[in-house]
C-alpha cells in the first residue's frame, strides 16, 4: 500500500565515492537579470483531464490556467518532448502556464552546444544539466532551483544519452531516464532492441537495489504496466510496451526499492490514465488509443510529501505537439 502522506524527513545520504562526481554547477546555468525568483506566485494546477472533457474542433493551445492562492511546494514535471528545439514554442507555453520548478526532458535530440539555453534563461530556468546527443535520445533537467549534477549512468551499455541525475537543494535525488522503446517484435532472439530494453531495465533494477537515498525516478519508461494504462489490454498484450515480460521487468524494478507509483497513488486503477498517443491516429481525441508510458516514482519517504499528480492531456492538441504529454507532481518540501 502507498504510504500515508505527511512531513518529509530526509536522512543524510552519502554516495559511494565511485558514484559521486565532484559537485559542480548544473549544466550551463547562466544567471540573467530576467530570471524569476525561487519564491513566486503559482497558478492553479489543472485537474486531471479525462476523455471527453477536451473535445473540440482541434485546439492548438491550452486555455490559461485559473488563478489560485499561494501554494507552498515544489513542482516537478517530466516530458518526452521529441526534439526540444523543434518544440520550443510549446515548451515555453507549458513552463509559463504550468510553472513547474523543475522540468525533466527526454528525447531532446540535440548536442549540448546547440541546446536552446536562451529560451530557458528568459523563463527563469537558469540551472540546467544536459546530456545530449545528435538527432537521437538525449535528456535534460532545467530548474528554477539550484541543482547539482549527480551522475550519468549508461544503463544501455552503449553510451546513448538516456539518463542524468541531480540533487535538489534539500538533498533529494532526481533521476531522469529515457528507457529504450524496444522495437516492434517482443522477442529478444529476433529483435535485439527488445533485448536491449529488458537489459536496460535489469541494470536499473540492480542500481535501485543499492539505492539508500530519498529519490524521485521519472521519465519515459516506455512500458504501460496496468490494464487501465492502455486503451485495450487485450489488444496490446503482444505489443511492445505492454507485454507480460516488460510488465514483469518493471514490476521487478518497482519491488527492488518499494517505489511508489505517484500517478496511481493519486489516480488509482482502474481509472483511465494515459500519457502517449501515436502520431498515426488522425484524431487522437476520437480514437483515444493512449498508453501510460511516462511515470514518476518516489521512494516512500519522498512519496509522503507528494500532494498532487497531474497529466496535461490537452498538450497533445497543441500546435506541432509531442506524441507524449507532460506529467507533474507537487511535493510539500
Amino acid at each position: 500500500m502507498p504510504p500515508e502522506r505527511g512531513p518529509l524527513l530526509l536522512a543524510a545520504c552519502a554516495v559511494p565515492a565511485q558514484d559521486s562526481p565532484k559537485a559542480r554547477p548544473a549544466g550551463s546555468a547562466r544567471p540573467t537579470s530576467r530570471a524569476l525568483p525561487v519564491t513566486y506566485e503559482r497558478k492553479a494546477l489543472p485537474r486531471l483531464i479525462v476523455h471527453g472533457d477536451h473535445r473540440s474542433d482541434g485546439p492548438t493551445t491550452l486555455p490559461p490556467l485559473p488563478p489560485a492562492p499561494r501554494c507552498a511546494g515544489v513542482k516537478i514535471a517530466s516530458w518526452n518532448i521529441n526534439s526540444v528545439r523543434f518544440r520550443a514554442p510549446i515548451v515555453e507555453q507549458f513552463l509559463t502556464e504550468a510553472a513547474p520548478d523543475v522540468l525533466c526532458l527526454q528525447e531532446t535530440k540535440v548536442v549540448d552546444d546547440d541546446f536552446p539555453h536562451d529560451l530557458f534563461d528568459q523563463l527563469g530556468y537558469v540551472h540546467r544539466v544536459i546530456h545530449g546527443q545528435r538527432m537521437h535520445h538525449g535528456v535534460a533537467i532545467v530548474s528554477r532551483l539550484p541543482i547539482t549534477e549527480d551522475d550519468r549512468l549508461d544503463w544501455q551499455a552503449n553510451r546513448e544519452a538516456r539518463h542524468v541525475g541531480i540533487r535538489l537543494p534539500n538533498g533529494v535525488r532526481l533521476e531522469n531516464v529515457y528507457v529504450p522503446a524496444g522495437g516492434d517484435e517482443p522477442d529478444r532472439d529476433v529483435n535485439p532492441k527488445f533485448g536491449q530494453k529488458l537489459d536496460f531495465v535489469a541494470r536499473m533494477t540492480e542500481w535501485s537495489r543499492s539505492l539508500a537515498c530519498p529519490t524521485i525516478l521519472t521519465g519515459d519508461f516506455n512500458i504501460a504496466p496496468l490494464p487501465s494504462d492502455v486503451w485495450s489490454h487485450k489488444a496490446l498484450l503482444k505489443v511492445v510496451s505492454h507485454t507480460p515480460i516488460e510488465v514483469a521487468a518493471l514490476d521487478g524494478l518497482m519491488a527492488s526499492n518499494d517505489w511508489v507509483d505517484l500517478g496511481r497513488h493519486f489516480h488509482p486503477a482502474p481509472a483511465r490514465l494515459h500519457t502517449w498517443w501515436s502520431y498515426r491516429s488522425p484524431d487522437w481525441t476520437k480514437n483515444d488509443r493512449g498508453r501510460r508510458l511516462d511515470h514518476m516514482w518516489a521512494t516512500a519517504d519522498v512519496a509522503r510529501a507528494a500532494t498532487a499528480h497531474i497529466v496535461f492531456e490537452d498538450c497533445r492538441s497543441w500546435l506541432k505537439p509531442s506524441d507524449h504529454v507532460p506529467i507533474m507532481t507537487e511535493f510539500a518540501f
